[in-house]
């Protein structure tokens, strides 16, 4: 996985290059809008790009982020290692839950739902021939009783009891994979821009025209990035030990990029184009390049 982390850091450096090539809203011309979460990891090799390279002529190496991108997200992380794919999913669900209690605690029920459906919908699937692997009980019906919830608008003692059972199945998968993982800082990390990428593709997909016409994407992308900033900062004491400079820029880059999401209901007009989104995003993978 590192061999192919460092390629998609290589071309994360473009893609800052290039980034003011991309009007906000806009995607790169003659780019293919299908989603992958690691848009490079498909290209066996990466040819060594000029300097001055544009998004549009990086992205041409992979898939750009687009609409599908928790799609992509959630279900096609074929090319990624067993453990990498098992815990970017994990991962996923937390973000969805993430931004679906902010927006259960606002008040927002009908705009919270679709986040605690998706997880059953769109992941879950493809995790329960997994579980075994990582000591990981069954939570299919726990989410369904956290979602039924959230649909009846039953909050109190209920909801949170039924989404402290789904976060027990959760933790229990993390500690699944930390088995597994000799260096699980850095996997964490690792994981972490997994997500971000992801993330991207959601904001890419929320944005048309120029304006935030897709607020539930805007809203897993925001769930997203919140969730890969709480796993980095769950790891850092540990990420300091190898270079606390790169954990200061990192936490740097996370607040900057966190700025297009100013609250759990979007603005009508994105804060940030998605090419200064995909910038920001590949400037923190840039700087965790020392704490993998």
């Amino acid at each position: 996985m590192k061999t192919k982390t460092k390629i998609w850091l290589g071309i994360g450096a473009c893609v800052v290059a290039g980034t003011g090539a991309v009007a906000p809203g806009t995607v790169p011309a003659g780019a293919n809008t299908t989603m992958s979460p690691h848009p490079l990891a498909a290209a066996p090799a990466v040819p060594r790009l000029p300097s001055d390279v544009t998004v549009a002529q990086a992205m041409q190496h992979g898939k750009p982020a687009g609409e599908a991108g928790e799609q992509g997200g959630e279900k096609g992380a074929v090319d990624l290692p067993p453990d990498l794919d098992f815990a970017l999913k994990i991962a996923l669900i937390r973000g969805h839950l993430l931004v679906g209690d902010e927006l259960v605690k606002g008040g927002q029920w009908v705009a919270a739902l679709p986040h605690f459906l998706h997880p059953t919908e769109e992941i879950y699937g493809n995790l329960r021939g997994k579980l075994k692997d990582y000591k990981t009980p069954p939570f299919e019906a726990a989410l369904k009783s956290l979602a039924n919830m959230v649909k009846s608008k039953k909050g109190g003692d209920d909801y949170a009891n039924a989404l402290a059972v789904v976060n027990n199945a959760l933790d229990a998968a993390d500690a699944g994979i930390k088995s597994h993982q000799p260096d699980w800082p850095g996997f964490t990390v690792e994981t972490a821009l997994e997500v971000l990428k992801t993330a991207a593709g959601e904001y890419q997909g929320a944005i048309v025209r120029g304006r935030i016409a897709k607020p539930v994407e805007y809203q897993d992308s925001r769930g997203f990035v919140w969730q890969a900033e709480k796993m980095i900062d769950g790891v850092a004491p540990e990420l300091e030990k190898k270079d606390s400079d790169a954990v200061r820029k990192l936490r740097a880059g996370l607040a900057e990029l966190k700025k297009a999401w100013p609250a759990p209901m979007p603005p009508q007009k994105p804060l940030k184009d998605y090419g200064t989104v995909l910038s920001d995003v590949s400037r923190i993978e840039l700087t965790a390049g020392s704490l993998m």
